[in-house]
């Protein structure tokens, strides 16, 4: 007998084997297996509407976090480029009135916009009252007028960190109710096909494991720069804070003088 017909026999012998032990046949089975297509692409367009709308919604926000990540972090650089450059001119030592004139037409930065507030109280009590009856009133309304300044500063500062905080926190868990929903919908299928194998709830388990991972990929940037960014803007009000203080002791004595 030539060794092919050794090969077959023999493979024969264990399929009618397998069969006899309550076993399903190995080559048939293995041939009857669909091929599905595991590409993020692929799995995003077999899924649900619903499911859909979720992976839509956490691509989007994740995209929109990332423009919001990047548009703060380069806007707290240039500010911060600006006060160093208010602040020399400010520490130079030209007189106050000189350095309000120049500065009073181009309002383009926050600090100098705390600066400008107190000088515009300043002029507008010189032209109105006595100094030396109100001087602690002008201190009071320079130190409002500069605290007002830094208030609106900062709430323009922390536009949009919002959505950046409430996607960080509920990132995650949006993804986990499309994961919700693509189990559902597995063992949907396994009641439609009546079936537990691997090949019929892979696919649908997959759809559902991706929309965790875009939360994921959507909710830890979201978080990380939330806290950084914070920071920053916390750094940098308490910055304009302490030029407020330092302008009110500059403005009180000379006052005094």
């Amino acid at each position: 007998m030539e060794q092919s017909q050794i090969t077959d026999v023999a493979s024969d012998v264990v399929n009618n084997v397998l069969k006899q032990d309550g076993s399903i046949d190995v080559v048939s089975h293995a041939a009857a297996v669909p091929v599905h297509d595991s590409s993020m692409f692929s799995m995003f367009w077999n899924a649900g509407f619903i499911i859909k709308l979720v992976m839509l919604s956490l691509l989007v926000a994740s995209v929109w976090s990332w423009a919001i990540i990047i548009s703060k972090y380069f806007r707290l650089k240039k500010l911060s480029f600006d006060a160093n450059y208010f602040e020399e001119s400010f520490w130079s030592g030209t007189p106050l009135s000189t350095l309000y004139d120049e500065v009073k037409e181009s309002l383009f930065d926050p600090m100098t916009n705390v600066f400008c507030a107190a000088m515009m109280e300043w002029e507008r009590f010189l032209n109105k009252n006595n100094v030396k009856a109100g001087s602690l009133a002008l201190e009071r309304r320079a130190d409002k007028a500069m605290r007002i300044a830094i208030q609106k500063e900062s709430d323009e500062l922390e536009k949009q960190m919002v959505f950046l905080s409430t996607l960080g926190t509920n990132g995650v868990i949006i993804g986990l109710f499309g994961t919700v929903l693509g189990i559902l919908n597995g063992f949907k299928a396994i009641a439609i096909q009546q079936s537990t194998s691997i090949a019929t709830v892979a696919p649908v388990i997959s759809e559902a494991l991706l929309t965790t991972a875009l939360g994921i990929i959507a909710a830890i940037p979201a978080a990380v720069g939330y806290n950084k960014i914070m920071s920053d803007i916390n750094r940098y009000v308490s910055r304009l804070e302490t030029f407020a203080d330092e302008f009110g002791s500059i403005l009180s004595r000379q006052l005094d003088e």
